[in-house]
């Protein structure tokens, strides 16, 4: 699960490089699916071209390290959470909706601000439990971190839900962002180095100063926390 605090003005920038190399329209405009762009399907067909794959990678990779954004990722083993807690037991994806809420309200009260909650759309039944599941969080608050904190950090208690065909900057970085640094999150749990593909170089762009830290610089725990 992933969260990421986006300065919308993100966007000319992001449709700049649609445009540069899939001919995105301000009518129809492409939409970054991760999936797609790494399996080259349609639109980023011209990705098959390695040259072009090449400078897109790279060009990608300096828009991602010039935009304003802070990552927060929660993951978390869902077998191992299910022998653990045989008789405690959260739905995993609310769980990890809990933590992640909770530190990104202690990181809009650290950068003294507030901030809105936006979540992909999973379907009619899931998009209305992960609402109820915020809903629950913002009045109730955790163990952690109490209901008049994410009454004053939040700017709503109603999470908003959307399709990424609404072209929205901030579910897209999230969407091109989670998967390299949901494998960082395991790399470093497991005392590893990073992956050296694409998505290593990401993970390795994050770690240099997108993820939410410790005022001593600490990720683990803060910008990306692992969850049993």
């Amino acid at each position: 699960m992933e969260l990421d605090y986006v300065n919308e003005t993100v966007f000319p920038e992001l449709e700049g490089l649609k445009k540069k190399y899939f001919h995105s329209h301000v009518d129809e405009p492409v939409i970054f699916h991760r999936k797609e762009l790494v399996n080259r399907r349609y639109p980023f067909q011209s990705l098959q071209n390695e040259e072009v794959r090449k400078a897109f990678d790279n060009d990608l990779l300096h828009l991602l390290n010039t935009l304003d954004f802070t990552v927060i990722t929660v993951v978390i083993d869902k077998l191992e959470h299910k022998m653990r807690y045989r008789v405690w037991q959260q739905d995993p994806y609310h769980y990890s909706l809990r933590i992640l809420l909770e530190r990104y309200v202690l990181f809009l009260q650290a950068a003294n601000t507030t901030g809105d909650a936006m979540a992909e759309s999973r379907g009619g039944k899931e998009d209305m439990r992960l609402k109820t599941s915020y809903r629950r969080v913002c009045n109730e608050g955790t163990e952690y971190v109490l209901a008049e904190k994410f009454g004053e950090y939040l700017t709503s208690r109603e999470l908003k839900v959307k399709q990424k065909s609404n072209n929205i900057a901030g579910l897209q970085i999230a969407d091109l962002v989670a998967h390299p640094s949901h494998k960082a999150t395991l790399a470093r749990k497991n005392k590893q180095g990073l992956p050296s593909n694409f998505g290593g170089k990401i993970a390795r762009l994050l770690e240099k100063g997108k993820y939410y830290q410790s005022p001593t610089g600490r990720i683990d725990g803060w910008g990306r926390k692992w969850l049993p």
